[in-house]
């Protein structure tokens, strides 16, 4: 409940504000989501998430907080979540490649590649150019795309 209010204050209070950069950002939110980026590469996904809603609680323009909670539910095998998140950050800034390869990653991980193909398609258009971005999405992409054709179908119950 207590994440539920904190997200609907957090979603009310990042609407109207303006893409945040690091620069423009709250010191302490930067920090603390630097605090979230270490828990996360230690292995600590619930600790990370922690760190970075404390840092959308002192400033909720961080996309990196959001991106990262996003990244923290997807090593907890939770990628439902994850698009969420990473909705969240789009919100903020939609031209941030690194949400929309995690969104489309945990898109696949749901079984949702036709929505994963929709932001790969937007990375490309953002790129230009050479894009590791996409070449990893596309990547993922393809292994989820044969990992769901080569998964068995599931039996149907007869009906009496």
């Amino acid at each position: 409940m207590r994440l539920f209010l904190l997200s609907a204050a957090l979603i009310a209070t990042a609407a109207p504000a303006a893409t945040g950069r690091d620069d423009q950002l709250k010191s302490l939110s930067v920090q603390l989501a630097g605090s979230g980026q270490i828990a996360l590469t230690a292995g600590k996904p619930q600790d990370a998430i922690d760190s970075f809603e404390a840092a959308l609680a002192v400033d909720p323009r961080n996309v990196a907080a959001f991106s990262g909670i996003a990244r923290a539910y997807e090593a907890l095998g939770l990628p439902g979540k994850a698009v969420k998140y990473y909705r969240e950050a789009l919100a903020l800034n939609p031209s941030d490649l690194a949400a929309l390869e995690g969104q489309g990653r945990a898109l696949v991980a749901r079984g949702a590649t036709a929505r994963a193909q929709i932001n790969l398609a937007r990375i490309k258009a953002l790129c230009k150019a050479d894009c590791s971005a996409a070449a990893r999405l596309e990547g993922v992409i393809a292994k989820g795309t044969q990992t769901a054709s080569a998964a068995p179908a599931k039996p149907v119950a007869a009906r009496n």
